[in-house]
This record gives C-alpha cells, structure tokens and sequence, in this order.
C-alpha cells in the first residue's frame, strides 16, 4: 500500500514536472518563482507609433497596485522584442515578473474592418498559460485603480464586465489559467474561428458566448473560489464615458473600483493635453506623480524651455533688422515677393500653434504640457510678429481663446457633463467673432508691412544695410 501511495504521489509530480517544461517550451514562456497564488498581469508589445506611452502606462498601472498593498504577483507578459532596458526597469525598479513570450500571429489581419493596432493584441491570450497561479485578472494598460479588487480572485474559470449591453470588455477579466484552454484557443485561431474585430476583443467574446446568461459575482464572505463563469458588477470596469456624462460616479452595481479609458486614441489619460478636455485625465497623472514620476520627461522639458526662452530675447533684440529681406526690382517682382511672404507668414503662425504639440513629451503633467505650450506657441509666434512687424495682441488673439476655452473645461463647479458641454459651446460661439476679426486685422497689418519700404526700399534710394546680402 505504501509503495503505492508513493508511486501514485511520483506520479503526480512527474506530471507537475512535464506540465512546466512544456510551459517554458510553450511560445517562449518561461516560468518565473512566484510569491503569490494569484497574479495581476498585463501585457505590453512592440511595433506602435506610441510603444514608450503604453510602457509608461504599463509602469504607472503596476506601481498603483504596488501602492495598494494587493495579495497577488504582478506579471508582464512582454514579447521578446520588447527593449531590456524596459524589462529591467520593470523587474528591478518596479517589482514585477516579466514573462517574455513570442507574439502570437493575428490570422485576422486581413479583414475588412481590422485595425492595424490591435495586431498583436492576441498575445493576451498568453494568461491561460500562467498556470503557476490558481487565478489570474487580466488587465489592459488603460486602467485606474481606485481601491484594492482582490475579491476578484474568487470569481470562477472565467468573468467579465459587461460596459456595452451585449459585449463584455476584455480590458479587465478574471480567468484560471489552463494549458488545455490555452491550446484550445491557439488552435482556434489557426482553424479560423469567427472574430468580429480581427482583435483580442472579437476573438474572446466568441470563444466565451454564453457569458451574458451567467449569474452576477458576488464575492463569498467565507473567502472560497466559485467555480464556472461569471459577469462582474459594472464596478469593476467604470468606463470613462459614463463619468463625463454626470461629473461624478453613479454606479450603484459593485464596488466603484476600478476606471477604464475606452475611448479615442490620442486621448488616453497619460496624454498631457487629454486634461481638462477629458477631467479625469489629472486623477491619472496624480496617480503617476504619486508612484512613477516625471524625472524622465524633466531633462527635455528643461532644455525645451531654455530654447523657447531664447527664441523669444533673440527675436526682440533682432527686430530691427528681420524686416530688410531684399530691394526692390520692379513691381512685377515686388507683387510675387509680397504674396510669397504673405504666405510664410500665416504658415508661420499656424506652426506656432502646431508645432509645440509636436515636440513637446507627451506624457508629462498636462499643467508642465500645457505651460510649455504656451510659452511654444508665444516663442515661435515672436519670430513672426517681429519679422513682419505685426501686433503682437491680434496674433496672440488664438492663443488666449485657447487659454480661456482650458478654463472653461477645467471649472468644477458644473453640475453634469451636458452642462459643461453647453459652456464649452457657448464659449466658443461667443469668442469666434473676435478670433476672425483679429484675423482680418492681421491680415490687413501684414499688407501694409509689405509695402512699406524698410522692406522693399528701392535701390537707387538706399544701400543694404550692413551684413545683409541682396536677395531679388
């Protein structure tokens, strides 16, 4: 009986053995030492315009939940091409495990409505590999933790919230890793299974279509795990959208736990100008001021400022001889000189505008992002306003409507989104006269700049002036 027992029990650990060795050997993942029974993790790839703002993200997202204590592994699941730089600054500086993973090959990507972004968003399909952990809580980089959600552990094989009415969001979800699932699933991909969106979205809301029909989570008070699948309270995956609706949270299903930011693109909370356009976006850089911080972002904002700075003495203390381009020819050449500087000079000005959103880092605290704006945009707009001795108040005219719509959207005091919308409108219902009229009158300053003759004074008047050569 004995030698049986101790067979059976061998057994059991030669299978545990194997179960590993075909884990490490699965697509490149390497078990790691785990501390917990249960993990947080994320996933983060290359092959983006905006790789370096979902690794910010990524770093901002695990640090929260350093920050709250949680009873679980944090894990990144990060494909190999992903820099080592990034990998030891999550694992040294961070606390997390990194399992380095090949990425898993998108069949979808040759759909009509897919969307090159979501290519590799399949490789979240590498959590049921985890199998070290009895459960697992998938999250996207996107996400804002207000409180602790380890409850979420008890929840059953796999559960979801459901923030549209039919389709439950895979920016957060609880499942328990399974090599058997995850084969299921690699092998469903390469018969071509069904997927609306080409994206990891499409392909497990079909591979779990009966989540709708399943009960609600409510965590056991005596800390047991459920088992089967389960829809989680809308608590558990706030969507930003319903925040701007009312300013404030009413959500009366579950925990109010957890913020998730679905939208627009450029308009994700680490973006610095997504504030006060979007409120909520200041509670996410809080939340990075608090944990991660700005210290690689500092050395360029400081060396942007100096130049901006500098832009704006040179440009003053030159103003007296910018304006003596070339002489005057004749006035056929006169009439093509003025038409062409008419045109660099208002390209000058929308680039004065644009151009700082351009370079400025875009992932620093909308109030450092948005300073620096301005003093962009007063800097480059100086090269112009001196060059062609326009009104500095008529050219800045954009910049304070800008200045003044920030204000409006930043008011707290608005009782409800649509209210605040209204305001927003109103503004600039309002200011739209007095931004065309400075138009006009820039335009009508500019004209008379041009013929004035410090700018085409004709040759037998006067000589270039000194280290200036003869340009027409």
């Amino acid at each position: 009986m004995e030698r049986r027992n101790c067979a059976v029990t061998f057994l059991r650990v030669l299978l545990v053995l194997m179960a590993a060795v075909e884990t490490t050997a699965l697509h490149g993942v390497k078990p790691r030492e785990k501390d917990h029974r249960n993990a947080y993790a994320t996933m983060m790839y290359m092959g983006t315009p905006r790789d370096y703002e979902f690794y910010v993200a990524t770093r901002v997202l695990i640090k929260s939940l350093v920050k709250l204590r949680v009873n679980a592994d944090l894990i990144v699941i990060a494909s190999l091409d992903v820099p080592l730089r990034w990998v030891r600054a999550l694992e040294e500086e961070d606390g997390a495990k990194v399992v380095r993973v090949e990425n898993i090959n998108n069949p979808y990507n040759g759909q009509k409505n897919f969307d090159k972004r979501f290519k590799l968003t399949l490789n979240k399909l590498y959590a049921w590999s985890l199998v070290d952990y009895d459960r697992v809580v998938m999250l996207d980089a996107d996400n804002l933790f207000l409180q602790r959600t380890d409850e979420l552990f008890q929840c059953g094989q796999f559960c979801a919230v459901f923030i549209n009415p039919c389709i439950f969001h895979t920016g957060l979800f609880v499942l328990q890793p399974s090599l058997y699932v995850f084969k299921d699933m690699v092998h469903s991909l390469d018969t071509g299974k069904e997927n609306p969106d080409g994206a990891d979205q499409g392909f497990i809301g079909a591979y779990f279509p009966d989540l709708l029909d399943q009960p609600m989570f409510h965590p056991p008070l005596n800390g047991s795990n459920l088992d089967g699948q389960y829809r989680l309270p809308l608590g558990y995956q706030m969507d930003a959208s319903y925040y701007y609706l009312r300013l404030r949270w009413r959500v009366p299903c579950g925990p109010n736990s957890v913020i998730t930011f679905p939208g627009a693109l450029w308009l994700k909370p680490w973006y610095w100008w997504s504030w006060p356009v979007l409120p909520l976006g200041i509670q996410w850089h809080e939340t990075r001021r608090q944990t991660l911080g700005y210290a690689a972002e500092i050395p360029i904002v400081m060396i942007q400022t100096i130049i901006f700075l500098g832009i704006i003495v040179m440009t003053r203390l030159a103003r007296p001889s910018i304006p003596k381009l070339c002489y005057r020819h004749s006035d056929k050449t006169t009439s093509l000189i003025q038409i062409a500087l008419k045109l660099v000079a208002i390209w000058s000005i929308l680039a004065a505008y644009i151009v700082p959103f351009a370079i400025i880092p875009r992932t620093i605290h909308p109030l450092v992002g948005w300073t620096l704006y301005f003093l962009g945009s007063i800097a480059l707009s100086s090269i112009t306003i001196n060059s062609f001795l326009l009104p500095a108040i008529q050219v800045f005219v954009p910049l304070i409507g800008i200045f003044g719509s920030l204000l409006v959207m930043a008011c707290p005091w608005y009782p409800n989104g649509v209210v605040r919308a209204l305001a927003v409108f109103g503004y600039a219902f309002c200011f739209a006269p007095i931004a065309w009229g400075s138009a006009v009158k820039v335009l009508a300053r500019l004209h008379v700049s041009l013929e004035r003759e410090q700018f085409f004074p004709k040759m037998a008047e006067s000589s270039p002036p000194p280290g200036f050569n003869k340009l027409c």
